[in-house]
């Protein structure tokens, strides 16, 4: 499975994010196209891609929706998916995290900067401008996320069914790390085992909780008062959504 998939309805959008994209072709691998969620999910089940950039509104089924769905088809292993955003959608941002979105990036953020956070993204779950990242999820992970009006779907939080009473010790300390913003070398010096270590209990602890991406056990770790704003560090102030 290797390769990325542009999921955008704007054509000029999607064909200069894929154009830019194409020139580190040797280490992302095939770039394909896709005008709508529909059209995404075809080309997911058809072409297998490691990657989907998708945007969040577009005609038909949203990017949303359309992430859902994909992290869920049975393929032998699910690509990430990554939002592509503007400034102004912090609510469907926390609603396509909760989806299982591995986290977001700016339409018009430099070239550069773009296509080194897709590389980075192609080649592990790592989570883009995690201190960001978290400050969204501090703002919105109360009892009821915030609706979203208009067509898109967003789930409400689910009841505390899934509280990880099957988890180690170990792998809860590990959960509560990865909210913190931390990548597995970091966790690894924090307690004293080796990368390799880190990674299986990450795997174990996303595998026991259904969670798709590090993002969304960021979510998963607030919503269930296993991190707090306190313990992070930040504030909960109201987020931005630049990187």
């Amino acid at each position: 499975m290797s390769g990325v998939l542009v999921v955008d309805d704007q054509h000029l959008i999607r064909t200069g994010i894929a154009t830019l994209l194409g020139t580190r072709q040797d280490e992302l691998g095939p770039i394909h196209e896709a005008a709508d969620g529909q059209a995404a999910i075809a080309a997911v089940t058809a072409e297998q891609p490691g990657l989907v950039l998708m945007d969040i509104r577009m005609p038909g089924l949203n990017g949303i929706d359309a992430a859902r769905t994909i992290l869920r088809l049975p393929v032998a292993e699910p690509p990430r998916v990554v939002i592509l955003t503007t400034y102004d959608q912090d609510a469907l941002l926390y609603a396509a995290l909760r989806a299982g979105c591995s986290g977001f990036l700016l339409k018009d953020m430099p070239p550069g900067q773009l296509l080194s956070a897709v590389i980075a993204l192609s080649q592990s779950d790592v989570l883009v401008a995690p201190a960001r990242l978290r400050t969204l999820v501090e703002y919105h992970a109360v009892p009821e996320a915030p609706s979203v009006p208009g067509p898109l779907s967003q789930p409400q939080p689910q009841p505390p069914e899934r509280l990880p009473a099957q988890l180690t010790q170990r792998e809860l300390q590990v959960l509560q790390f990865v909210a913190q913003g931390l990548d597995n070398e970091d966790i690894a010096q924090r307690i004293c085992v080796s990368v390799g270590t880190v990674k299986s209990h990450v795997h174990r602890m996303m595998t026991k909780l259904e969670l798709r991406s590090r993002a969304q056990a960021v979510v998963f770790a607030y919503e269930h008062g296993i991190a707090t704003a306190r313990a992070s560090g930040t504030s909960g102030m109201r987020p931005a959504t630049a990187f």
